[in-house]
C-alpha cells in the first residue's frame, strides 16, 4: 500500500504548511512506518476523508460525527495554546468590522454573515447554535455568503462584503501571528462555545497496530515531534473519545429544536 498523508487544514502561510509537513515527517519517523506514502500538499476535500489509503489527515468534527464516523478512526486531538482553545477543546472567534453596527449579536438581525462551508463546525455550527435562540421562523440573518476559507470570511468582514463570521480560534491565532494585516479592520465580539478540536484520524483500512503506533507517538513525542509541536503551538495531544464529540451534535440539536435548521 502506498499510504497518502495531508495536513491541510491551518496550512495559512507557506511557512507553516512547511511546518505541518515537518511534524507529518517526525510523527511517521517516530511511528516507525515503513511503508511507501505519499505526501498530498493540497487535497481534494472532503474526497480525502473517504480514501481507503489514507494514513493520516485532520478533519473538522461536524463532517465526522456526521459522516465519518464509518470510514475513519480518531488517533488524537492536538491542544492549543491560542486564546479560545482549552485542553483539547477549542472555539471560533465571532468577528465584525472595526467601527461598524454590530456590538452584539442581535446587532447582526438581517446583516450579512460569511461562513467559510456549510459542514464546518467552526464556521457554520457554533455561528448557528450562538443565533439561533434569537431566530425568528428559521431566519436570523438578511443573507449568508459561503466564502470557501477562514481567511476569505474575514477578509469579506473587513472589506464590507460580509458584517460577522465565526473563525476557528486556531486559524484566527495563527493569522494574527503570520498575516496581522489581515485582522486589521476587524474586532472580536466574543468566542463561541466551546467543543473538541480538529482530531487527526487514520483510515479504518490502516492495521491496528500501525495506527496504535501512530496514536503512541503522538500521547508520548519525543524530542524532535516535541520540537515540531512547539513551532505549531501544540501543548500536547489527548486521545478523544466519539461521546466526546457528540457535544458538537448538542449544539445542533439545540438549533434543531428552536426551528433553525440552516444558517440563515
Amino acid at each position: 500500500m502506498n499510504w497518502k498523508v495531508a495536513l491541510p487544514m491551518y496550512n495559512v502561510s507557506p511557512r507553516l504548511q512547511r511546518e505541518y509537513e515537518a511534524f507529518a515527517a517526525s510523527l511517521l519517523a517516530q511511528a516507525e512506518v515503513q511503508e511507501p506514502m505519499t505526501l498530498l500538499p493540497s487535497p481534494e476535500l472532503p474526497s480525502l476523508w473517504h480514501r481507503e489509503d489514507l494514513l493520516l489527515t485532520q478533519t473538522c468534527g461536524y463532517p465526522y460525527m456526521k459522516s465519518l464516523r464509518d470510514k475513519v478512526s480518531l488517533l488524537a486531538t492536538p491542544c492549543f495554546d491560542f486564546d479560545g482553545c482549552e485542553g483539547s477543546d477549542y472555539s471560533s472567534v465571532i468577528v465584525t468590522r472595526t467601527g461598524g453596527q454590530v456590538h452584539a449579536l442581535a446587532d447582526a438581525r438581517g446583516l450579512i454573515a460569511a461562513a467559510n462551508d456549510p459542514h464546518s463546525n467552526s464556521g457554520m455550527n457554533v455561528l448557528r447554535h450562538a443565533v439561533s435562540l434569537q431566530a425568528n421562523k428559521g431566519r436570523f440573518f438578511g443573507e449568508v455568503k459561503w466564502s470557501g476559507s477562514h481567511a476569505a470570511s474575514l477578509r469579506m468582514v473587513r472589506d464590507g462584503e460580509a458584517d460577522i463570521a465565526a473563525i476557528d480560534c486556531v486559524t484566527y491565532g495563527y493569522l494574527k501571528e503570520e498575516s496581522p494585516e489581515s485582522l486589521r479592520g476587524t474586532e472580536v465580539l466574543h468566542y463561541t462555545a466551546q467543543t473538541p478540536g480538529l482530531p487527526l484520524v487514520t483510515a479504518h483500512s490502516v492495521p491496528e497496530k500501525l495506527q496504535r503506533r501512530l496514536r503512541d507517538a503522538l500521547l508520548s513525542p519525543g524530542a524532535k515531534l516535541r520540537a515540531n509541536m512547539v513551532a505549531l503551538h501544540i501543548r500536547e495531544f489527548r486521545h478523544v473519545a466519539d461521546a466526546e464529540y457528540e457535544r458538537i451534535l448538542r449544539l445542533e440539536a439545540v438549533a434543531l429544536a428552536v426551528g433553525y435548521p440552516s444558517l440563515a
